[in-house]
């Protein structure tokens, strides 16, 4: 399900609300990546990368685990930051 960016919360609401997100994806792999990322690196995201975070999302994750693990490169608005994903979370350091 995609869900809509919210513009209007608070960022400290938004953080916790995209850590949540970030816990909770569709397969066990993004759970880990997403959820080592946001622990060590979400609250010092500019205020345009979290809405950007928000908007990647909504992706599919078997794409953000192919980008992630390097199968496939993210599109290009998504590149820079899942390329400091990685990097933050650790999960996927070889």
């Amino acid at each position: 399900m995609r869900e809509e960016p919210r513009h209007d919360e608070p960022r400290e609401t938004r953080v916790r609300r995209l850590k949540l997100r970030s816990m909770r994806r569709g397969i066990k792999e993004m759970d880990l990546i997403l959820g080592g990322f946001a622990a060590a690196g979400l609250d010092g995201l500019s205020d345009a990368d979290l809405a950007l975070y928000d908007e990647m999302l909504s992706e599919n994750d078997h794409d953000m685990y192919a980008w992630a693990s390097g199968q496939a490169a993210a599109p290009d608005r998504f590149a820079a930051l899942m390329a400091h994903v990685v990097a933050t979370g650790g999960a996927l350091k070889r």
